[in-house]
């Protein structure tokens, strides 16, 4: 436990060690062993599902293509975002450890969000990658070379930790001087900012328009992607092309929509709200952590049959292995 002392008035200033508080299920802490073997399984399924993506698509030569290429990029971001929450997840389950340093949250808070708003970026561009497939299936090579990819990913990378960057410093500047207790077993900024003295304005407007960048504009884009692939597939030829076209993305739409209603969820729960039982924030910040990374890689193993004729080609080596 805290000495009384830490929770007395704290800046980040202080050559004192300072600690927020995480908080498990609330309600539910005699019982947090049993919860943490459900999440545990979850965890593992992410962990084991995303690494096998990502072995099939680089042991596999007919998988280097864009597509593939991208969704390579999709499984290393859940496996990021798993592997950023699991420890202090796992650890206040099982040992009850709350206390987690300063500089220890504002690192697991920038690699979260920042993951986070990776995973909205390349879902963007795996919509892209769906439109020229299919409006310009002609110039698809031609148009996503390895070389356009790789700049996509630096694109991505860039864009994501410029975005998280200013929030964590202006919320680093800041003093904590009220309760050290944060809302989750993890370092959210939503769940931070609330526990700062001092003037928030600033904070709050940067927040708005990362809203509007992220979970705003990327759907809206995504939309008109998808807009511009309906009109075309309207005016092939036959419905069996048509259902064809559409088929090929409907992994990618189940993607998207497993991720964008639990982040925008999460995110009208806090700001509209903010008087609900504690254990339904916990619920949906859990949901909106969790459900990507364990549902992508169930969705295009069983939707993709180049990636499920993978997974069984390399299932079948470790046996004569």
């Amino acid at each position: 436990m805290l000495h009384p002392s830490s929770m007395s008035e704290v800046t980040n200033t202080t050559h004192d060690p300072f600690y927020f508080i995480l908080t498990g299920i609330p309600g539910f802490e005699d019982i947090h062993l049993w919860i943490s073997i459900p999440l545990f399984c979850l965890y593992t399924i992410s962990i084991m599902g995303n690494t096998t993506i990502l072995t099939v698509i680089r042991t596999e030569p007919s998988l280097h293509q864009p597509m593939y290429l991208f969704l390579s990029m999709l499984a290393l971001t859940d496996l990021g975002l798993t592997l950023t929450t699991l420890p202090t997840v796992m650890q206040l389950l099982w040992f009850n450890i709350r206390e987690i340093s300063f500089e220890a949250c504002f690192a697991q808070f920038f690699f979260l969000h920042g993951f986070s708003f990776m995973e909205s970026s390349v879902l963007l561009a795996m919509s892209f990658d769906r439109y020229v497939a299919i409006c310009r299936p002609l110039h698809y090579a031609s148009i996503l070379t390895s070389e356009v990819i790789a700049r996509i990913g630096l694109a991505i990378i860039c864009r994501c930790v410029l975005a998280v960057l200013p929030s964590l410093f202006l919320l680093k500047r800041l003093p904590f001087c009220h309760s050290h207790l944060l809302s989750h077993s993890y370092c959210l900024h939503q769940d931070m900012i609330h526990l700062v003295c001092a003037d928030i304005r600033v904070n709050s407007w940067y927040g708005f328009a990362l809203v509007l960048l992220i979970i705003v504009l990327d759907p809206l884009l995504i939309v008109l992607s998808y807009a511009l692939i309906l009109k075309s597939v309207l005016n092939t030829a036959t419905w069996t092309e048509r259902l064809r076209a559409l088929n090929n993305c409907l992994s990618h739409m189940l993607a998207v929509l497993v991720l964008y209603v639990p982040m925008v969820g999460v995110s009208m729960t806090h700001r509209f709200a903010k008087h609900a039982s504690p254990l339904v924030h916990v619920l949906m910040a859990n949901i909106y952590l969790l459900a990507p990374p364990v549902m992508n890689p169930i969705i295009y193993s069983v939707k993709t049959k180049q990636i499920r004729q993978g997974i069984t080609r390399l299932l079948l080596q470790r046996k004569v292995h």
